[in-house]
């Protein structure tokens, strides 16, 4: 072991501890997209290049690593709702927002159930969390509609069901970012107002919480 191995840097963890913990990090984005995040630990090691011990030293649950691993892009999608719900053009917010977790779906096709899963239910921090981000969104919802640019009948579950659309799209052609953002302009188009021009059947029971528009803060 090197001098500069064993000196802790910013975070605490000696070089090489930072470099086991990235590897792991990396290897859990790849296999949780590919099997899905209910892959044995020991499968994320093995891909990680770790053992399974160095892994649970760094990520003693599967919520720890779940959570690890998708930090940044849960942050990304907080921080677009956020400057959403500030920008003065409510429906132009509403559409960085669609895009936002549209690009997200298709760069980490793991982040959507990893979200799901790191957000579970019952936890009291958690469900404030999802409670905030509900609000928000419907917050956004009814400024785009005030402003004349979503369709009146718009419901929140409707972006959960474009959401599943979408997933399922990149899950089928994962490498077809093409067809990706054609879907989400159609998406996008058919949620405005001047494209309301027939009723539409009632909304889907899905809830819009299982989708990424909130981040897990301390």
């Amino acid at each position: 072991m090197t001098e500069s191995s064993r000196i802790p840097g910013p975070g605490g963890l000696r070089a090489d501890a930072r470099r086991n913990r990235e590897r792991v990090l990396v290897a859990a984005r790849a296999v949780f997209a590919e099997r899905g995040i209910d892959t044995p630990m020991a499968t994320v090691a093995r891909r990680a290049g770790v053992g399974v011990a160095t892994l649970y030293r760094h990520f003693p649950t599967r919520d720890a690593l779940v959570r690890s691993a998708f930090t940044q892009q849960m942050d990304t999608c907080a921080r677009t709702l956020a400057e959403a719900l500030a920008d003065p053009d409510p429906w132009r917010g509403f559409q960085r927002l669609v895009e936002t977790v549209c690009a997200l779906q298709r760069e980490e096709r793991g982040f959507p159930a990893a979200f799901a899963a790191a957000f579970p239910d019952g936890a009291a921090h958690h469900t404030q969390a999802r409670e905030h981000a509900e609000r928000d969104l419907m917050t956004l919802v009814r400024r785009a509609q005030a402003a004349g640019a979503l369709r009146a009948d718009f419901h929140p579950s409707d972006l959960a069901v474009a959401l599943v659309a979408h997933c399922g799209l990149v899950t089928a052609l994962p490498d077809d970012g093409a067809a990706s953002r054609r879907l989400v302009a159609y998406l996008l188009q058919s949620f405005r107002a001047d494209a309301a021009n027939m009723p539409l059947p009632p909304p889907s029971s899905l809830s819009p919480d299982r989708f990424p528009m909130a981040a897990d803060r301390p």
